[in-house]
């Protein structure tokens, strides 16, 4: 191509551009584009969709093994107010924290019997995800200005339909929140930058320290971002330096919207009521409840919170300025300003991490040394759930191939064109996490979530792009049809997955699961328990090694022992393992009858490789 050409090319380019920084500062909407009402009603429907699909029947997958663990800190939390952060084999305190509000706000307002009737049941544990896994679609339809109106809602619905993250949203497990955290800190990063609001910047620390305290694989998750960040800069400044137009032609950034920073003054509150409320409950379980010093932390805590929400809004005349190189510090007002500001986030950050690490401080300073040193425990567990390096490219591909494939391809545009920054960060993010957690030898399908939310943003770049080209060439009524032929395909594999084989190990997802059968057994003891008058003083022998998640079941059961071996006992009812059953008819079949489940030889199969027997000793109603 001819130097004249190119020249001609690129003042084409920038007219163009210039008209649609015009068009778009006199109110008007881009050519293909959708309007702002039109589009909050697509994201209202897709969130409601999503919402759809992580809620209905919640309670249908019987707990995970690891679910049954984590529901036993936090019955531990909501009854006795204590939990102690180990740094030797489980995840961060956040997900018990979040999830004991709504049967501490149970116990409040109805008294012990509510808190474990109303408060700690399946469907409410797993709620908490699930909102957390509403909340990430949403953080999608935030990106709407460098994605396009096109692409944030396409990344939306592939996140709402994702097979993986419905089925890890419906899991109490800490990869939703990791997740969603993880995607805050980019969207409120992004945000502080384009409106200079310092409420922005406030909740990118609280995202950042809340990521940290949710999983100790922040010391993957960090780096890359920050990795990815600074690769996308440098790949800028080089296609630049190479005179390629498209690479420094972006548009000036957007104003920020009403809707948007009410949004923000909102989550900044509501996350501060919630440690008021975490910090007023913990404190009933303890000596301090009557101080006077927990009132003032918590008034401190709302004051602060006030002053970043009410605080006057700098003049956006600023905001709308060409990015120029000179003028970067004074889009945030200057230099001063800035470093007050990242001081103060800074400061949340770390007391965000020391909140939780030290359970509200009922573990400090253990917890939050405790917190230090996990790093170089998990460093010797990673040979634990080894699998290949190809592992999850091989589990991604199964049950998110769309996405993967829209997201390759999004990288490679976003390479070849070089107009969009947040395109290439999100290529760099995910395949970047991809290739770190590859070259680990630990792995486990719900960690894919890291891969699958970033993966589905490049996605979204993707289609947007193609519908661009569409439109272009007059082609646009295809679009429709590739939007069936998606959501269909996805559709499918997320029934199949959530609905039907939830608990079929030959899945990726279903790592070890449960299985339902282990529901019949526990509705037959329940239903014992009923006949006989006992109620939850119904006792309880489980003498089997392997038994998790039923501890969860078993919960407001007051006469549950777990032996892990043969034991005497004469109790109502035995657990045993099929393993254990020559062993069990020796000890107990004088008394004692088994329980067929009318299925693989009367056994209840709990997980792949390990089946449980149930005995009823023989004078109980059945």
């Amino acid at each position: 191509m001819s130097t004249i050409s190119s020249k001609s090319r690129n003042r084409k380019q920038t007219t163009s551009k210039k008209a649609e920084r015009l068009s778009s500062d006199a109110g008007a909407l881009a050519p293909g584009d959708i309007s702002d009402s039109t589009y909050r009603l697509l994201g209202a429907a897709i969130i409601i969709v999503g919402a759809i699909l992580r809620l209905f029947y919640l309670t249908l997958v019987p707990l995970h093994h690891d679910e049954g663990v984590n529901g036993n800190f936090l019955v531990t939390l909501v009854r006795e107010g204590k939990y102690v952060y180990d740094p030797q084999n489980y995840h961060g305190p956040t997900l018990y924290f979040f999830s004991s509000l709504i049967p501490w706000l149970a116990r409040f307002f109805g008294g012990v019997q509510a808190r474990d009737a109303y408060g700690l049941t399946t469907f409410n544990i797993r709620l908490v995800t699930a909102l957390f896994g509403i909340a990430t679609i949403w953080l999608a339809l935030m990106l709407r200005k460098r994605l396009g109106s096109i692409g944030a809602l396409s990344a939306a619905v592939l996140i709402g339909i994702s097979p993986g993250a419905i089925y890890l949203s419906r899991y109490f497990i800490h990869e939703t929140l990791f997740v969603f955290f993880t995607l805050g800190i980019v969207v409120a990063a992004l945000r502080y930058y384009d409106t200079a609001n310092s409420v922005y910047m406030i909740l990118a620390a609280i995202s950042a320290g809340l990521m940290v305290a949710t999983k100790e694989t922040w010391i993957i998750n960090g780096p890359v971002l920050l990795i990815a960040f600074a690769t996308t800069q440098l790949y800028f400044v080089v296609r630049k330096k190479l005179g390629d137009g498209n690479s420094f032609a972006e548009t000036s950034p957007p104003k920020e919207s009403s809707q948007s920073s009410l949004a923000a003054n909102v989550t900044l509150m509501a996350f501060a009521m919630f440690m008021a409320l975490t910090i007023l409950f913990v404190a009933s379980f303890n000596e301090y409840k009557n101080s006077i010093w927990i009132w003032i932390s918590v008034v401190c805590l709302i004051g602060a919170t006030l002053y970043f929400v009410l605080q006057p809004r700098r003049s956006d005349t600023g905001s709308n300025a060409e990015p120029q190189t000179d003028s970067a510090l004074a889009r945030f007002g200057g230099a001063v300003p800035l470093i007050t500001v990242a001081l103060v986030a800074f400061a949340v950050f770390i007391l965000v991490n020391v909140l939780f690490y030290s359970s509200f401080f009922t573990n400090y300073p253990k917890g939050v040394s405790d917190a230090l040193k996990t790093l170089s425990l998990w460093r010797q567990r990673t040979h634990e759930h080894e699998h290949p390096w190809y592992q999850y490219t091989y589990w991604l591909l199964w049950e998110e191939g769309i996405i993967v494939v829209l997201s390759g391809l999004g990288a490679l545009i976003a390479l070849w064109r070089a107009n969009n920054q947040l395109a290439l960060f999100l290529a760099l993010w995910s395949f970047g996490l991809l290739a770190a957690y590859s070259l680990v030898g630990y792995k486990t399908p719900w960690i894919s979530l890291n891969f699958v939310v970033p993966m589905a943003l490049t996605a979204g770049y993707t289609l947007q792009f193609v519908y661009d080209k569409l439109r272009e060439y007059h082609a646009w009524a295809l679009a429709p049809v590739m939007a069936v032929v998606i959501i269909g395909f996805c559709g499918y594999q997320l029934y199949q997955l959530n609905f039907v084989h939830y608990d079929d190990d030959q899945l990726p997802y279903v790592y070890a699961h449960t299985k339902r059968e282990m529901l019949t057994m526990i509705d037959r003891i329940e239903s014992i328990a009923q006949k006989n008058g006992t109620g939850t003083d119904t006792g309880v022998a489980i003498v089997s090694p392997d038994y998790w998640p039923l501890p969860w079941y078993f919960r407001n059961y007051k006469k549950v022992g777990y032996y892990q071996q043969i034991v005497p006992t004469n109790e109502p009812v035995i657990i045993g393992s099929k393993a254990q059953e020559d062993q069990l008819k020796a000890q107990y079949s004088d008394r004692y009858d088994v329980i067929n489940s009318d299925a693989d030889e009367g056994a209840y199969p709990l997980r792949p490789g390990v089946d449980l027997l149930l005995l009823v000793r023989r004078d109980v109603k059945r």
